[in-house]
């Protein structure tokens, strides 16, 4: 049985209407981490749940880059990469924490944010071709800024 997402319906929703797949399915991965971190959270357990879950947003913001494009990402994106970076810090306090409260709310706001940052980007901007700037390494962070394309303009 398919279930709805719990914790990030907002970009699961954005990326299902952007058709973008490899985002859709990175977000539902994230979504089953948050909803067995949130169980932990509840249980009062330390579990492999609880660490597991700052990965996977690390994944998710690495799909969103790719989706929105390196170039947009680190460029006109700034702030809403900023949000995102913002949002997932309160959610890895709250679970470092263990707070269940603090971890939904800021589930919200990382969803919010999430989402915001999906369907801000201007389509043109969108699939960037990869290696363009940066390396791969440095592809989907969220803090550091790419250095700028050398050689002479023409």
């Amino acid at each position: 049985m398919h279930r709805a997402p719990a914790f990030l319906p907002l970009t699961v929703d954005a990326a299902a209407r952007l058709n973008a797949g490899l985002l859709l399915r990175q977000a539902l991965v994230t979504d089953r981490a948050a909803d067995e971190c949130w169980t932990a959270l509840l249980a009062g357990c330390g579990t492999a749940a609880r660490r597991g879950l700052a990965p996977q947003l690390r994944r998710l913001s690495e799909a969103t880059s790719e989706h929105v494009g390196v170039r947009w990402w680190f460029a006109e994106g700034t702030g809403q990469r900023r949000r995102v970076a913002s949002a997932q810090e309160n959610l890895e306090d709250a679970i470092a924490d263990g707070d269940g409260q603090e971890f939904a709310l800021a589930f919200v706001g990382y969803d919010h944010a999430m989402a915001s940052a999906v369907v801000a980007c201007p389509q043109r901007a969108r699939h960037s071709i990869p290696g363009q700037l940066g390396t791969a390494a440095g592809r989907g962070s969220l803090r550091q800024q790419p250095r700028a394309p050398q050689g002479r303009r023409t």
